[in-house]
């Protein structure tokens, strides 16, 4: 599965997504556009979008794009907090279809 990775979420995620084809926003040329711009952008070429931007999913109206999104909803955004949260996801991204939205919880 193609994977972005927001330019909120840490690098370091990227090697715990394995069997996957991860690229961060930046390396794909997107950096700086807006969540509107981004779905347009990366639709068609990745499956799905992984942010930490819990308001993403009512910002936009997912169904009108065929690309899924997968948010990471914690308090905090470093490595330590959202790798445990890692397998909780990959779970997810075995069923996540296109215009979906699926979020996963850190606990409090």
């Amino acid at each position: 599965m193609k994977l972005l990775l927001d330019e909120c979420v840490t690098r370091r995620l990227r090697r715990d997504f394995t069997g996957h084809q991860v690229t961060m926003v930046g390396e794909a040329g997107l950096k700086g556009l807006k969540n509107g711009q981004l779905l347009r952008a990366a639709t068609g070429y990745y499956d799905v979008l992984i942010t930490v931007d819990q308001n993403l999913p009512y910002q936009q109206n997912f169904s009108l794009f065929n690309i899924a999104l997968l948010v990471f909803a914690a308090k905090r955004h470093d490595y330590a907090t959202l790798h445990p949260l890692v397998p909780q996801a990959l779970i997810a991204l075995k069923t996540i279809k296109p215009g979906e939205v699926v979020i996963i919880r850190a606990a409090s």
